[in-house]
């Protein structure tokens, strides 16, 4: 949860009762474990059945998997210890904050990505082999973390070069400004989320558009495809909302400051949970390959209890 210090001063001074406190963290670990346990799943699905190996959009979409479940488990540990031990080392926060940072932006990209290989499938079929080869897949794959990481990373040297040695020693309420505070930080931030924004976008509309006039003089695939495509831009909008999140939780805490901790849980259920949710929907449930193994896969397990 992204947070200027001002708003770090309203949460000090609304902090929820001892009965709202627990009622979110009970909300978001039964989410949280209820969307890992969902991904392990279909992580074991894939992991089992060769056929998926070999098939650049089942390889995407695993990473993508195993990457919710580390931004999961990283925010849902972030959430529970900003009530439980409320501020820690400086060192410990910045390390959560980065990987977290890392998984969140990974998304957004990976998605970009899995809609590419979508169009290459239906718009240019002769050229899908070809073109979409494991190997080239696994290196997509790590040109994402490398354009993550230098994304983030700055923050880190900026944040080293800049800060005296006695404040990695403090203690802090964990966000991203309070570990990385320099107003550099946060103006770079803004330019980089407004890069990923037109990129991203426009990789959606670009092939939605052209999968959609495809669709339109071919088969039922083409069809199924531009909806696949037409979940993944919800599922980009609501990522997407990570990068209008400071914005927004600096015009919540203008409009309503006693209800300041309740937006910011809106906020971290809508723009963390919910994107995360949307996964399994579209590969576990609509995925036609992908639900017979699943499928196969579950009733293994009721079988052999």
């Amino acid at each position: 949860m992204n947070v200027s210090s001002p708003n770090v001063t309203v949460v000090i001074e609304y902090r929820d009762s001892f009965t709202k406190a627990v009622t979110k963290n009970v909300i978001v670990v039964v989410l949280g474990i209820s969307i890992n346990y969902i991904n392990a799943n279909l992580i074991q699905t894939f992991s089992k059945n060769q056929i998926f190996y070999l098939n650049p959009r089942y390889i995407l979409f695993f990473h993508m998997v195993v990457n919710d479940m580390i931004q999961v488990t990283l925010t849902v540990i972030l959430f529970i210890v900003s009530y439980t031990l409320y501020k820690i080392n400086v060192s410990i926060c910045a390390a959560f904050i980065l990987i977290a940072l890392f998984t969140t932006e990974n998304t957004p990209l990976n998605l970009a990505c899995m809609a590419v290989e979508c169009y290459i499938a239906i718009c240019l079929p002769l050229h899908h082999v070809q073109i979409c080869t494991v190997k080239r897949t696994l290196m997509l794959i790590g040109l994402i973390w490398m354009t993550s990481m230098l994304s983030v990373l700055p923050d880190l040297f900026i944040t080293l070069a800049t800060e005296p040695l006695d404040f990695f020693d403090s203690r802090v309420f964990c966000l991203r400004e309070t570990a990385f505070r320099n107003p550099h930080i946060i103006k770079k931030r803004d330019i980089t989320y407004v890069v990923y924004l037109v990129i991203v976008w426009f990789v959606i509309f670009y092939t939605y558009f052209n999968i959609l006039f495809t669709a339109k003089t071919a088969s039922n695939n083409a069809k199924k495809a531009r909806n696949t495509i037409l979940l993944h831009g919800f599922q980009v909008l609501l990522c997407m909302a990570t990068y209008a999140d400071p914005l927004l939780k600096n015009a919540l805490i203008q409009w309503f400051p006693k209800n300041f901790s309740d937006s910011l849980f809106a906020c971290y259920i809508i723009i963390q949970i919910l994107p995360r949710s949307i996964s399994p929907i579209i590969y576990g449930i609509r995925d036609t390959t992908f639900r017979k193994y699943l499928k196969r896969n579950l009733l293994c397990k009721v079988s052999s209890q």
